[in-house]
């Protein structure tokens, strides 16, 4: 069974998410600020990491982003009390995978690690399958119902990048830095013009996905039916 680092500073709420993962089955590591978290990352087994923002030492924001300085495929879920629109945009800057507000509902948390860690899962893989469209890291083949269909490699790395984390919303920033890289010195608006070619082949009625724009975020795929 997976193992999942909860971070936080209040014990309570390490004890209370606990008890909902433990009953599901995780294993758990728990450490009440970030530099102890940090040590358990580098020292220990974690296939997900629960964080909060406000701890002391190395608060939420700093870990985040220390995590993704050396694996930028760990999933993160941060969990706090701060709800406005800026810090979620700021954490998904970071790189965290998914964001949960104080108070929360213990089964709603357990079902976002499930379902990110089934994300992770397909991250590392090198094909994923929407339905009826099949991508293929190792030939940068996309095929529809059997049918080939051509997209250049940047729009094949963008939808690649969006299909591999269905329903995680990704900033411009971070497709500009994992589809074109962190020189790369265009602007949001490239993302844009790839994101249109894309609902441009692949929005027809009955598709087996569709590529939603989070409002003031970024960007998500969201698989059909």
């Amino acid at each position: 069974m997976a193992t999942v680092l909860i971070a936080d500073d209040d014990a309570n709420i390490r004890k209370l998410i606990a008890l909902y993962l433990r009953k599901e089955g995780f294993d758990l590591e728990q450490a009440g600020d970030g530099r102890e978290a940090l040590v358990l990352i580098e020292n220990s087994r974690i296939d997900l990491v629960i964080l909060d923002i406000m701890m002391p030492g190395l608060d939420g924001w700093e870990l985040c982003r220390e995590i993704r300085r050396s694996d930028a495929n760990l999933p993160l879920l941060m969990v706090t009390a701060k709800a406005e629109s800026a810090h979620k945009v700021k954490g998904f800057e970071l790189g965290t995978d998914d964001y949960l507000t104080k108070p929360f509902d213990p089964v709603e948390l357990v079902m976002r690690v499930k379902a990110l860690l089934k994300r992770s899962l397909v991250v590392t893989s090198q094909s994923v399958q929407l339905g009826n469209v099949t991508l293929n890291r190792r030939t940068f083949e996309v095929t529809r119902s059997g049918a080939s269909v051509a997209l250049p490699l940047k729009e094949f790395d963008l939808l690649f990048l969006l299909a591999s984390r269905p329903g995680q919303i990704f900033t411009r920033e971070q497709l500009i830095q994992q589809v074109w890289g962190l020189n790369y010195e265009g602007d949001g608006r490239t993302v844009d013009v790839h994101i249109r070619r894309l609902r441009e082949k692949f929005g027809g009625h009955g598709e087996s996905f569709h590529i939603e724009t989070a409002r003031g975020l970024g960007y998500r795929l969201i698989p059909g039916p």
